[in-house]
């Protein structure tokens, strides 16, 4: 702790709390950390007790992620307040964990959006890896129906799958533009150029084009 408080810089602790993300570490210097201490999950575990942001990004980098029971990801996901926490927590930790298909289940119908939003962004992930089991139609019906009025976060989400069905699935790739053209969900998000826009409609046709020219 006392060299993580060394490493804080107050115009990197400025810069994340623009969204909403209470550290000051400069996330390389977080992971060169990380990588001289190696795995260590029971310091893992202590550093994510201490309830600090930038401890809980190093316990994610140094932690076994199958280590961890279903109850145990559970109560630290809803814990993870912070979206980078929230964000690493999933995708470096609960992705990997073998319980993660019945957390997606169970937290894809939780009340709580934050938590849904974490279920949402492991469907993503079994649509682009393995959406073998998977009802795409169904999912697509669920967006359509839930996804404009969702919160922000669960929106995002939401918004991420949306594509992705489009993007890796052709048989219904133009339902998901056609859901994407009819919501309008993130048409006017501020783009930088060079970046790709997260409007559904336009992030499936870009990344479709690029798949058919490499």
């Amino acid at each position: 702790m006392a060299e993580l408080a060394e490493l804080e810089d107050p115009k990197t602790r400025e810069v994340n709390e623009r969204h909403v993300n209470d550290h000051g570490v400069n996330l390389g210097k977080l992971r060169a950390l990380a990588k001289r201490l190696k795995t260590r999950q029971e310091l893992a575990c202590q550093l994510w007790e201490t309830g600090d942001t930038a401890a809980r990004l190093l316990a994610i980098l140094i932690c076994r992620p199958k280590a961890f029971e279903r109850d145990e990801l559970d109560v630290m996901l809803r814990e993870a307040r912070t979206p980078k926490v929230h964000d690493w927590l999933v995708n470096n930790v609960v992705k990997k964990n073998p319980h993660s298909e019945k957390l997606r289940l169970a937290w894809s119908a939780d009340p709580d959006p934050v938590v849904a939003s974490a279920g949402w962004a492991l469907t993503t992930d079994r649509v682009a890896r393995k959406p073998e089991g998977l009802d795409l139609a169904a999912l697509l019906d669920v967006i359509e129906a839930e996804m404009k009025d969702a919160p922000d976060r669960l929106q995002w989400a939401m918004n991420h799958c949306l594509a992705q069905i489009g993007i890796e699935h052709a048989e219904h790739r133009a339902r998901a533009i056609g859901i994407g053209e009819r919501l309008e969900v993130l048409k006017d998000y501020p783009t930088s150029p060079g970046c790709t826009s997260p409007f559904a409609p336009v992030w499936i046709t870009e990344m479709v084009r690029r798949q058919q020219d490499s």
